[in-house]
């Protein structure tokens, strides 16, 4: 009787864990097997959640779509600094984080920088339009992968999680958790990001 009493509780347990992941969706199918939601005390722990590494990393090509269908892959971007950020209309710290991105974009983007927002919700393009129309966002392009296969391959455990590349496509730095990143602090690293390489309008000269 007592290990019958025992084992519910520990399914009961485990019930309420999974729980606490699942309902930041609209349903558990949201969710991608082995994909959490970062949890925001994360970055509050640690401050500003982007953490450059000693020396640049490879990155797979990953392929994914625009608005339009057209397939695309992060070599499209070379030549710039780019901010991936992985991302799902159903995941609350996304949502809240997006803003803040489109004032980046806003603010940084152009020849030289670009924020790539990569959805990775099933609904594709459609649930991006819906979101980015309901709170106004204007300077973020709209880029997806429904299959979510991005996360896999660039290792992202949880969401929303980013990633800085460098003009060469090597990753420089990583982030797991929201960020305001129109911040002084992420705005003085992007810029200083930039500038550690020749700009668009330079290398133009140089060919």
């Amino acid at each position: 009787m007592k290990r019958m009493v025992l084992a519910s509780v520990v399914l009961l347990a485990a019930f309420a864990l999974g729980l606490t992941v699942y309902s930041y969706s609209r349903s558990a199918r949201d969710v991608p097997s082995g994909l959490a939601l970062a949890d925001a005390s994360a970055a509050r722990k640690s401050g500003f959640p982007l953490r450059l590494h000693a020396t640049p990393r490879a990155v797979p090509d990953i392929r994914f779509q625009d608005d339009a269908g057209r397939q695309m892959s992060l070599a499209d971007f070379r030549g710039r600094v780019v901010l991936l950020n992985l991302w799902a209309t159903w995941c609350p710290p996304c949502r809240k984080e997006i803003p803040s991105l489109d004032r980046l974009q806003t603010k940084v983007g152009g020849p030289d920088f670009e924020v790539v927002a990569l959805s990775i919700d099933h609904d594709g393009v459609s649930a991006v339009q819906r979101f980015y129309k309901e709170i106004g966002i204007r300077a973020l392009k709209i880029y997806i992968d429904p299959t979510t296969d991005a996360t896999y391959r660039l290792g992202i455990t949880g969401i929303p999680g980013t990633l800085l590349l460098d003009r060469e496509g090597r990753e420089i730095g990583r982030a797991l958790g929201p960020a305001e990143w129109d911040s002084p602090e992420s705005l003085a690293l992007i810029r200083r990001a930039i500038g550690g390489g020749p700009s668009a309008a330079e290398r133009a000269k140089r060919e």
